[in-house]
């Protein structure tokens, strides 16, 4: 077994203390410390068995540290280069969903709160929003609406 199963392993840990990571991330993390061939995969099996390692864990770190502030294309993306399942990121874009509209327009009314005036300041708007990860519809609401929805 030697010292190579625990430094991996220890290694993991203190990332895994730092903010929750995907097994992808952890693989791709720390492959270049594994001196034998399977052995990251049995620290990170061991793990996971223990579940220090957990997915469903990390999409909702990335929902709860996103959501606010990012649309539901951008905590897509994110999940995606963390290498969650497509099955985990489906299910966490649904959620996300129901709250979009309101979640923009908190996002606009930080930024702007004021409706624009012309063309290239809808224009400024919009993409500042796309920029996010809001859909073109969700934004197109959010800059037609001319009343306080709260």
């Amino acid at each position: 077994m030697g010292f190579a199963a625990p430094s991996l392993k220890g290694r993991a840990l203190r990332l895994l203390s730092q903010r929750e990571h995907s097994r992808p991330e952890l693989e791709r993390k720390l492959a270049k410390y594994e001196e034998v061939p399977g052995t990251l995969a049995q620290a990170l099996d061991e793990l996971a068995a223990k579940d220090f390692i957990s997915e469903s864990r990390v999409v909702q770190s990335v929902i709860n540290q996103r959501a606010s502030r990012m649309g539901a294309a951008r905590v897509r993306q994110e999940l995606q280069q963390k290498g969650v399942a497509p099955e985990a990121i489906s299910e966490a874009v649904a959620q996300l969903k129901d709250s979009e509209q309101a979640r923009a327009r908190e996002v606009w009314r930080r930024r702007f709160d004021a409706l624009p005036q012309d063309a290239k300041e809808r224009a400024k708007q919009a993409r500042f929003l796309m920029a996010r990860g809001f859909s073109g519809a969700v934004v197109g609401k959010v800059l037609r609406s001319d009343s306080d929805d709260e």
